[in-house]
């Protein structure tokens, strides 16, 4: 569905059973809401899950006004979507450059946010030739090990208009996350690969939030979820057990 927001249209897919806990899906850099679709299918019994693309990105329509690629701007986005299907909470699932908007959404609205679960999470400078090396180190050492390499589902890198993806990734630059971190006290789970170079700044992530745990991958890179939907979602359901 298309749910319009301001100087936008934004690309919303819902998924699963309406009784069920809502579960927002924010994507890493790069990728479209069709990244997750691996992990909607096996968490189908368990959740009612929203994915959406962020404007600008996948089926979204670019912003009207460049000046609305913000971490605000997307946090009011994705209240207006909620308002829409009638949540009033979610847990949240992120990835990458997800994890970034999805703690300056949890730490602008954290009555809205009931748990939060970070795949891959950095506050830090990207290194993003080092997130190729290690993700290609930990699938050698997966198949080594006889685990089948996963196919990235179709369409997952797939925009419309990737002058306006570019954009939209832009937001990181303007919102300063290290200054918010205490505000999310929220149940938070950090879940990185022991490949990913954005590990570092997975540890000191958690020790600097009150209500955190960390989740260490073995043989798995950058962009875990990609990689592993079948072992990211495991943790994931094993952490939200725990709730």
């Amino acid at each position: 569905m298309k749910i319009k927001v301001n100087q936008a249209s934004l690309e919303v897919e819902v998924s699963g059973d309406g009784n069920k806990p809502a579960l927002l899906l924010w994507n890493g850099a790069g990728c479209s809401l069709r990244m997750w679709d691996e992990v909607i299918l096996l968490l189908k019994n368990n959740f009612r899950t929203i994915a959406f693309d962020v404007r600008g990105v996948g089926q979204s329509l670019p912003s009207e006004d460049s000046t609305l690629y913000n971490f605000e701007q997307y946090a009011e986005d994705v209240n207006l979507i909620l308002n829409e299907l009638e949540e009033k909470q979610v847990h949240i699932w992120s990835m990458a450059w997800g994890t970034r908007a999805a703690i300056a959404y949890c730490s602008l609205f954290p009555e809205r946010v009931i748990s939060a679960v970070l795949s891959d999470a950095s506050i830090d400078a990207a290194d993003t030739e080092a997130q190729k090396a290690g993700a290609r180190e930990a699938v050698t050492k997966q198949l080594a090990l006889g685990i089948s390499k996963f196919n990235k589902p179709e369409g997952w890198n797939v925009h419309q208009d990737n002058t306006s993806m570019v954009s939209a990734m832009t937001a990181i630059s303007k919102f300063d996350l290290s200054k918010v971190l205490e505000k999310l006290t929220m149940p938070v789970m950090v879940m990185t690969g022991n490949h990913d170079p954005n590990l570092t700044s997975s540890k000191k992530l958690v020790e600097r939030l009150s209500n955190a745990k960390l989740v260490e991958l073995k043989n798995v890179g950058h962009g875990s979820i990609l990689q592993r939907p079948d072992l990211t979602t495991k943790e994931f359901l094993e952490f939200h057990k725990s709730l």
